[in-house]
């Protein structure tokens, strides 16, 4: 029995070894020839160009604001304070209440008073009644004189006290006021309509004994004041424009003004200017000034912290871009635009306030760029895009 070999051990014979072999070569320099043929064939294609969106900036009429932040504070606020000594009797509202001007709020011991009014009436009526004696006695003894009946001394006499009546009647009269004034002090009432606060005594307290004691605090809501500061700067932009337009310091009073709180989208509640002060504080360098507005359902509490903007002139074909087309570096800030070669560009620009979704560009574009709006990481400066055509929306109302 012959053994058995793996293959690996087998010895060919030398010309199927070469014959082998040669099949190989030719296997190789085929296989080569065909490698290069499609190296040839398959040349490198650049990718398309990225596609961007393009739009031309909005053209519009814009209203150029002032803006600036303040407080609001009420148009008036009053200590409520007892003018005359006594027992607080009554407590004739609720606290934290709104209240109508004359409203009684307070009773402060009236009786007292009521008699002490009173009894300056009957001084008063006693000192008519001495006058009136005293005129009659003069108007006799005048008769007399002329008859030659009575001396003038008797006349003169009558006179005189004709006239001490007369002066006792003027104090009387003014006694009489006297009490009445302090009669009325008894019950405090409400200057005018506001809110009254927490009442600061109790009933059966005495009250205004050594000195005026306070009893509450009355605020008027309607109309409230803001009260903001305005720079320098802005003083000079807003006088210059009044100069352009003939504006008089009479005509600014009734400048319209715009707040909103901090909470409220956009600046819901309008009102006018109202006071400016006549000089800049030199410490901060600002102006202190005024505006008022109605606030019939008091939204506006005073010492709100709020913005407000106020209204200088209107611009003409202004131009505005999307917000979120703007970049910026340490340079500033800056738009991609695609030139008529569609190469992408970058512009240096000068920004404007807000409105709505839009920015307005104060310089650095013209009206006919193609700036692009969305795609920014595909637009790369000196690379070519494939712009899309877009057109921008027009701007909400702005929220800032």
């Amino acid at each position: 029995m012959k053994p058995t070999f793996p293959a690996r051990y087998i010895k060919l014979p030398d010309a199927t070894r070469r014959n082998a072999s040669s099949a190989a070569r030719i296997s190789l320099i085929t296989f080569s020839l065909f490698a290069l043929t499609a190296c040839e064939q398959n040349s490198f294609v650049p990718p398309p160009p990225p596609k961007v969106d393009v739009s031309l900036p909005v053209r519009r009429s814009i209203t150029r604001y002032l803006t600036a932040t303040g407080n609001t504070a009420p148009i008036q606020t009053v200590d409520l304070v007892a003018r005359v000594q006594g027992v607080l009797q009554s407590i004739n509202y609720a606290d934290g209440t709104f209240v109508k001007q004359g409203t009684t709020l307070f009773t402060i011991e009236p009786e007292t008073y009521k008699l002490k009014l009173e009894q300056a009436q009957a001084a008063e009526a006693g000192a008519q009644a001495s006058l009136k004696q005293a005129d009659a006695d003069l108007k006799r003894q005048s008769s007399l004189v002329t008859r030659q009946v009575v001396s003038q001394a008797t006349v003169d006499q009558s006179t005189s006290s004709r006239d001490n009546a007369q002066a006792n009647l003027q104090q009387a009269q003014v006694n009489t006021k006297i009490a009445a004034v302090n009669y009325g002090y008894t019950n405090v009432l409400a200057p005018f309509d506001g809110i009254v606060s927490a009442h600061l005594v109790s009933v059966g307290e005495l009250v205004g004994a050594s000195s005026p004691t306070q009893l509450a605090t009355i605020v008027q809501f309607d109309p409230i004041y803001v009260n903001f500061n305005v720079n320098e700067q802005d003083v000079l932009r807003v006088r210059a424009a009044a100069a352009q337009q003939g504006l008089t310091a009479k005509d600014l009073r009734e400048t319209p003004i715009e707040v909103g709180l901090q909470t409220e989208s956009g600046y819901p509640h309008k009102g006018k200017l109202d006071y400016a002060s006549p000089t800049l504080n030199q410490a901060t360098g600002t102006l202190a000034v005024r505006g008022i507005l109605p606030n019939a359902d008091r939204v506006l509490l005073p010492g709100y912290y709020v913005r407000v903007r106020v209204p200088l002139e209107q611009q003409k074909d202004a131009l505005l871009i999307p917000d979120i087309a703007l970049g910026s570096d340490q340079a500033g800030r800056y738009v991609l635009v695609v030139n008529s070669g569609n190469v992408v560009e970058q512009r240096k620009v000068l920004t404007g306030p807000l409105e709505g979704d839009l920015r307005v560009i104060e310089n650095g574009l013209k009206a006919d760029d193609r700036v692009v709006i969305a795609g920014l990481l595909r637009a790369i400066p000196g690379q070519k895009v494939d712009p899309q055509s877009q057109k921008i929306e027009q701007p909400r109302a702005s929220a800032n």
